[in-house]
């Protein structure tokens, strides 16, 4: 399997291709999922999603982001696609009426000129062709409509969480390469290929999310479940280095309950008349 980070992904797979989480649905809403809920509404906003549109949620994972789409414009009005089954059928089942099919990005299952407003949240550093991706996107999207994604600002450090995580394997592990080369993690990246697509008037900048922790365990815990490049990193390491990063982590944060802020890379595009 082809590692995005230097770091063989065991819980990432790629059938026919496409990059997708192999791991089971509440696993990744206790590692990833907690940012959701603020990072869907600071997203949206930025987007300007409202009442009234058609969107598409693209790589809509267990449907944390399609929740808050379905909130706003109502079910009959969201379509979801993500690749891995167990994610589809999470989404499926808190979004009751949304449109959501097993799919990949860079291969939309609409036809052109489907939706208002085409978004991904957290996804293009994960698709195997992000070119191909954002084309994708726009070409479902009708002409005079959006296009959207963000990505978390690793470049920066603005995903507290991560860079928490990744300042301590490199000290243990100097040569792990994180997740900087993800598509999408460097300020200005995600606008870079949206203007490549060919689509007009684009805006970027950043949104912020937060997520609550109950204790240090409830921080650690997750990583050990493998989700995504950073738990693979951390399975890959030996008993003895494992200790080393928890410890070092857990110096780094505070006793009792505590809540982590990120920031994530967006941008937003019109896509054009044919």
């Amino acid at each position: 399997m082809r590692s995005v980070v230097g770091i063989d992904q065991g819980n990432l797979q790629e059938p026919n291709g496409c990059m997708m989480f192999a791991g089971p649905a509440d696993h990744y809403d206790r590692f990833m999922g907690r940012y959701t809920p603020s990072l869907a509404v600071a997203f949206t906003d930025a987007v300007g999603v409202t009442a009234g549109r058609r969107v598409c949620d693209v790589g809509c994972g267990p449907g944390g982001l399609t929740r808050e789409l379905v909130s706003r414009v109502g079910p009959a009005n969201v379509a979801a696609i993500d690749p891995a089954p167990q994610f589809v059928l999470a989404c499926r089942e808190r979004n009751p009426g949304a449109d959501v099919r097993e799919g990949v990005a860079e291969e939309l299952p609409w036809p052109t000129g489907t939706f208002d407003i085409t978004l991904s949240s957290l996804v293009i550093g994960f698709m195997t062709d992000p070119e191909r991706g954002v084309h994708e996107m726009r070409r479902v999207t009708r002409p005079g409509g959006i296009v959207a994604a963000c990505m978390w600002d690793i470049s920066h450090g603005g995903m507290t969480m991560l860079r928490l995580f990744w300042t301590a394997v490199r000290r243990v592990e100097p040569t792990a390469a994180g997740e900087a080369r993800l598509a999408g993690t460097s300020e200005g990246d995600i606008a870079d290929r949206f203007r490549r697509a060919g689509l007009t008037d684009v805006v970027d900048g950043s949104v912020r999310a937060e997520a609550p922790y109950t204790d240090f365990d409830d921080f650690w815990t997750p990583f050990a479940f493998g989700v995504g490049p950073s738990g693979q990193a951390l399975l890959s390491l030996s008993d003895e280095q494992k200790d080393r990063v928890r410890e070092t982590c857990r110096d780094a944060l505070p006793a009792g309950s505590f809540t982590l802020d990120a920031r994530a890379w967006y941008a937003r595009g019109t896509a054009p008349a044919v």
